[in-house]
């Protein structure tokens, strides 16, 4: 990369194929698609061009195939502010999303394709890593890829603050993604740890009992780290974690305590990417940022919850898993909008 970015994205860059269809089928049901397209998505990406849009240095490391999927997949990168100098070029089939997306906005998602599973840290993106502010991890990344930058995290004397995003449950996981093992290691060292309903009810069994083993591991490293904090978000030693109910908003869960926000009403177009989008913002304004939140009622915690929210909302009321991300500019006037 010239110039490590300050943000280093570990993710798919993938192609959603995208089908406006008349209603998510049930088992042994059926659809009609009255649209179908392509679209660019994939969570690393998502989250990266994310960060971009809101004008955060950001670099993404990746891998696509040599064929038609991967070229565009690189060219769209191209047209963005993300650094895709490390998104690597395979001989296995471009990853690639089919997107089933219903007209009250809740999609179900097929995913093919092995690029991706195939990644495998280089030299030069562990360095990438090392040097950088903050590093993302998706469950998507395969469990080797997952682990290295466990190793070079641990392994650097400044290292960079790390976000988990646990994506999918365990079991779609198996086999191409972040194993359980890592996700437990992940869990007591990720700076920030999110999970959606679906994913933390096969992760943990309830929501509940993911609170409970949350707040547990932060409590223990709070009492490793003997009360020293420094005085930036992406390395004061505090670890967070957001549990993600949809429209039915999050569960922050922070020094060891929890408490509930809702999430913006809007007209929702394509529900795809939201997550991803909320992660972006709280990427921005908990580690890459300059407020410190600290306990579970601070202004700062709170404030940035609302940011991420308010991104997630607005990538909503557009087509696409990034169709609708906003620019900083964007979020503030929704915002200001809802005050």
């Amino acid at each position: 990369m010239s110039g490590t970015p300050s943000i280093v994205a570990v993710g798919a860059a993938a192609i959603d194929e995208w089908y406006a269809v008349s209603n998510l089928p049930e088992p042994d049901g059926g659809a009609f698609a009255s649209e179908v397209t392509t679209a660019f998505g994939g969570v690393g990406a998502n989250v990266a061009v994310g960060l971009d849009r809101l004008g955060r240095d950001v670099g993404l490391v990746s891998r696509v195939g040599d064929d038609e999927y991967g070229r565009r997949a690189r060219g769209y990168l191209a047209e963005t502010g993300v650094d895709a100098s490390r998104v690597a070029v395979g001989d296995d089939p471009t990853t690639r999303s089919l997107v089933l997306s219903a007209p009250d906005g809740e999609r179900a998602i097929v995913t093919t394709g092995e690029s991706f599973r195939g990644l495998r840290l280089a030299p030069g993106d562990r360095e990438a890593i090392a040097a950088a502010d903050v590093a993302f991890l998706t469950g998507y990344t395969p469990d080797a890829v997952s682990r290295g930058v466990l190793s070079v995290v641990e392994s650097t004397a400044d290292p960079p603050a790390l976000v988990f995003d646990l994506s999918g449950p365990v079991e779609e996981l198996v086999g191409r993604g972040t194993e359980p093992g890592t996700v437990h290691r992940l869990l007591h060292r990720a700076d920030l740890f999110v999970a959606g309903d679906v994913a933390a009810a096969a992760y943990f069994g309830s929501e509940a009992a993911a609170v409970d083993r949350i707040a547990a591991a932060q409590r223990a490293r709070d009492g490793a780290a003997g009360g020293t904090r420094s005085a930036t978000p992406a390395a004061d030693g505090r670890p967070r974690a957001v549990l993600t109910h949809g429209a039915d908003g999050m569960t922050v869960v922070a020094a060891g305590d929890s408490r509930r926000f809702d999430a913006f009403d809007v007209d929702v177009v394509d529900a795809t990417g939201a997550g991803d989008a909320f992660v972006a913002g709280l990427i921005d304004r908990w580690v890459a940022g300059s407020g410190s939140p600290t306990g579970i009622e601070g202004d700062d915690l709170a404030d940035g919850v609302r940011f991420a929210a308010a991104v997630a909302a607005i990538n909503c009321t557009e087509r696409f898993a990034q169709g609708g991300l906003p620019t900083r500019e964007a979020v503030e006037r929704f915002l200001a909008e809802r005050e």
